[in-house]
Parts: structure tokens; C-alpha cells; sequence
């Protein structure tokens, strides 16, 4: 009709950018925790899973959402995969793309097809609506062991396969997973000493070994986050804010881009890639068959401390990795 003159065509309308939230968390309103919060950052600046144990209160949950405040801005085309995403599960409530990293957090009564997806091979979990941001696990030994192990393939290759009796789809799901767990049923197991915990040992055991050795092996970040002295609680904020630390993240992530290119952060670095990247001072090269033989490293777990390594190297501007470096990887890896 336009074209034969009969109307006109109107030109769309460019969709007005979406007003940026602000952080869930503010790093700065955590008190104390200056070495699970370092964690964090690690975990953002590199784009790796991260796992906080510790009792209630300790703000394991609090740290975890703060760690999408991290994140730099989508790419154009991140964008576009975030917004696809949601589209796809009718969540958008506005035109427009979505700029910043999403983050989700299902209960953990959510099912595996909540999860991974369901009804039909197109429709988008938790996983894929995490897609470039942040998934937390709260509670993680609560979740349904079949969950925790459908994590395995996006845990590690960043995208889920899913198999339907119309075929099979592979939709994305790289995202960086940040998941907290008491250390035991009631929460206190270690904390103040274990005669504060009503948890008989066996129950103890067997709540922990709902977290598997292949699942926890693929989290680079595992650490315990102890609680703050009550007399500190009170009071300004504490340390950096999460705007600081933010573009330290920034910084580490453009170096990363600028060695590796804009999609592929230290965490996904292949085995192949890793000699690469990695260069060793001579006291670090010298450190590494101690390390290993210390936390008793797997083959995976020993190049997580590497990836860590690199990326902690990043954050500092270092092109090489130092002794340093590796050991404070180790302590995070072998927690």
C-alpha cells in the first residue's frame, strides 16, 4: 500500500534506553567480611562461581547480590541476548533493550523445569534468564539434587541443552553463579565451637554431601564467611563502595578483552589457552608443585587456580602472574 501510494508508512519510534536500577547491595553497607568481599570481586572481575559457606547472618546472601553491582553495562550485543531472553518469557514490561546484567534468584523448591526450562524446548529457566549476569543459590543443599547436577554443563560451558520431544535446543546460559550454604542443618557447626550444634554427625555429613565433589570442583570461589562481632554491626559504611570497587572490575575486564577478546573472560579460558596467558615470575613457577600438593588439587582444580591467578593478576595491572597471586588463588580454590 505504501509502496503503491495508496498510504503512508510511520517510521517506528526508538525506544527511550531504560533507567539503570541501582545495586541491590551496596558493598559498602556489609560490615567487616574484607576477604569474602575481595572474593566477590574476584568473582566479578573474572566471571567466576563463587560459593559462601558459613551460619545465618554472617551475610553470605547479602554478598552474593552484590555481586551484580560489579558488573560493567552490557555489551550492544550482550544486550540483545539479555532482552531476547526475556522477551522470549514474556517478562519485558517495557520496550526497549535491558543494559545492565540481570539477576535471579529462585527458592529452592524450584523444580528442574523451573530451572533449566520447560513446557517446550524454547522456553527459558532460571538458567538461561541469568544469561550474562548473576544466578544466586541461596541455600544451596536445599535444592534438589537433580538441579544441582542439570548446573554441571552451563557451570562449565556456559549454555544448556535441552531435550524435548520436538527436538533439541541449546539456549545460553552464561552466567556467574553465586551460591551460599550453612554448614550444617541448623547453622551452627563451627561457629563458636561445635557443641553449639544440636546436628548429629552423621546428619552433618549427609547435608553436606548434597553439595557433590564434581559439582564444587567446577566453583573456583569456595570459602567460609564467618559472622561479624555484633558491636561492629552498628555504624557508618564499611570499606568501599560497591561504585569503587566496580571500576577496578571494569579495568580488569578491558585488560582481559584486550588479550583474550571482548567475549571470553578468564573463567572460560580453555586448558589449551591457559600457557598462553599465564605467565609465571620465577617464584611463582617454583611455587606451583607446593600448591598443588597442599589443597590436594584436581586436573580442573588446578587450572581454576590459574584462572584465578590471572584474574587477580588483572585487577592489580600485572602482565605477570606472581607468588602472591597464586597463593591467594590457592586459598580461595582449596577452601
Amino acid at each position: 500500500s505504501h509502496l503503491d501510494g495508496r498510504s503512508q508508512v510511520t517510521p517506528p519510534q526508538q525506544c527511550a534506553p531504560r533507567t539503570a536500577e541501582p545495586p541491590p547491595v551496596d558493598l559498602a553497607d556489609i560490615q567487616g567480611q574484607q576477604v569474602p568481599k575481595r572474593a566477590i570481586e574476584v568473582a566479578a572481575a573474572g566471571g567466576h562461581h563463587v560459593l559462601l559457606a558459613g551460619p545465618p547472618g554472617a551475610g553470605k546472601s547479602m554478598l552474593a547480590r552484590a555481586l551484580v553491582g560489579l558488573l560493567p553495562d552490557l555489551t550492544e550485543k550482550a544486550a540483545q541476548e539479555v532482552t531476547t531472553v526475556h522477551s522470549v518469557a514474556g517478562l519485558l514490561d517495557q520496550p526497549g533493550l535491558l543494559t545492565r546484567p540481570p539477576l535471579r534468584s529462585p527458592h529452592h523448591t524450584v523444580s528442574i523445569a523451573g530451572l533449566v526450562g520447560g513446557r517446550h524446548a524454547s522456553m527459558p529457566g532460571e538458567l538461561c534468564l541469568a544469561h550474562r549476569g548473576v544466578l544466586v543459590l541461596d541455600e544451596l543443599p536445599e535444592f534438589n539434587r537433580n538441579c544441582l547436577e542439570a548446573l554441571r554443563e552451563p557451570l562449565e560451558e556456559g549454555r544448556i541443552r535441552l531435550g524435548r520431544a520436538a527436538g533439541t535446543r541449546v539456549l545460553p546460559a552464561s552466567f556467574i553463579l553465586a551460591a551460599t550454604a550453612n554448614p550444617c542443618p541448623c547453622g551452627k557447626a563451627g561457629d563458636g565451637g561445635d557443641s553449639l550444634c544440636s546436628c548429629a554427625p552423621d546428619t552433618v555429613t549427609r547435608y553436606r554431601k548434597r553439595i557433590s565433589g564434581p559439582f564444587r570442583d567446577r566453583v573456583d570461589l569456595c570459602l567460609e564467611v564467618r559472622p561479624v562481632e555484633l558491636h561492629q554491626l552498628p555504624g557508618s559504611r564499611d570499606g568501599e563502595s560497591t561504585a569503587a570497587v566496580a571500576q577496578r572490575v571494569a579495568a580488569a575486564r578491558a585488560a582481559q578483552a584486550r588479550r583474550q577478546g571482548s567475549d571470553r573472560l578468564n573463567a572460560a579460558l580453555a586448558t589449551a589457552q591457559l600457557g598462553e596467558v599465564c605467565e609465571l615470575e620465577p617464584g611463582a613457577r617454583r611455587l606451583v608443585p607446593r600448591l598443588t600438593e597442599a589443597h590436594a588439587l584436581t586436573g580442573r582444580g588446578f587450572h581454576g587456580v590459574f584462572r584465578l591467578a590471572r584474574t587477580i593478576a588483572d585487577l592489580d595491572g600485572r602482565q605477570r602472574i606472581t607468588a602472591a597471586d597464586l597463593l591467594e588463588a590457592g586459598e580461595y580454590r582449596g577452601a
